[in-house]
C-alpha cells in the first residue's frame, strides 16, 4: 500500500497501478523528505516529479506545501493513476490552499524538450533498467528548465553507477537505503 505520508493529505492511500511501476517505499520516501524539510526545499516549490508511477514524490510534495506540480508518466496505467491521485490531493487540500497539480503524460525526453522552464525541485525515479546514457540525456535536457537555486533527486538501484550530470548540475550527497540509492544533485556554480 502506497500512501502520503505527511502534510495536509497524510494517510491518504495512493492508487498504484497492478504493474509497470515500482513505488519509492515509505521508508525511502520519509527520509528523502526529512532531508529535504530540513533544507525547506518543499514548501512554495515548483515540483516536477518525472516517470512519476502513482504520483507518490510529486504528490507528497504537494501535500507538504508544494505551490505547482507536475507530474509526467508516460505509461497508460500509471497516468491513469496520476490523475486518480492528483484529484484525490486536490480535494484533501484546505479550503484556500494555493496548489496547482498537472499530470503530463508524454514521455520525459518530449516533456523536457516542449516544457518551459521554472522547476525548484526535480525528481527522477525512471526504471532501474532505463540506461544509463538516456539518465544522461535527461539531465541534459533538465538542466536547461532549473532555476538557480534547484535541487534534484535521482533514485536509481544500489548496483547503479551514479548518473552522468553534466556540466550543468553538481552532485551533493549519496544515500543508499538497501537496494535503492537517492543521489542529490544541485545547480552547479557559474565559475
Amino acid at each position: 500500500m502506497t500512501r502520503i505520508i505527511a502534510g495536509f493529505a497524510g494517510s491518504l492511500t495512493l492508487t498504484v497501478p497492478a504493474k509497470g511501476t515500482r513505488p519509492t517505499s515509505d521508508q525511502v520516501r520519509e527520509a528523502m523528505f526529512s532531508a529535504l524539510d530540513a533544507r525547506d526545499a518543499v514548501r512554495g516549490y515548483r515540483v516536477l516529479d518525472l516517470y512519476a508511477g502513482s504520483g507518490a514524490l510529486g504528490l507528497e510534495a504537494a501535500s507538504r506545501g508544494a505551490r505547482v506540480v507536475t507530474l509526467v508518466e508516460n505509461g497508460f496505467a500509471a497516468s491513469q493513476s496520476c490523475r486518480k491521485n492528483a484529484a484525490a490531493v486536490h480535494k484533501a487540500a484546505p479550503q484556500g490552499t494555493e496548489l496547482s497539480i498537472s499530470v503530463s503524460s508524454q514521455a520525459v525526453a518530449s516533456f523536457l524538450a516542449s516544457t518551459p522552464d521554472g522547476f525548484d525541485l526535480v525528481f527522477l525515479d525512471p526504471p532501474y533498467d532505463l540506461p544509463d546514457s538516456e539518465l544522461a540525456a535527461n539531465l541534459a535536457a533538465l538542466t536547461p528548465l532549473l532555476d538557480r537555486d534547484a535541487l534534484v533527486v535521482v533514485e536509481r538501484s544500489s548496483r547503479s553507477p551514479e548518473p552522468m550530470w553534466g556540466p550543468g548540475l553538481e552532485r551533493e550527497r549519496r544515500k543508499s537505503y538497501g537496494d535503492t540509492t537517492l543521489w542529490y544533485a544541485a545547480v552547479a556554480s557559474p565559475s
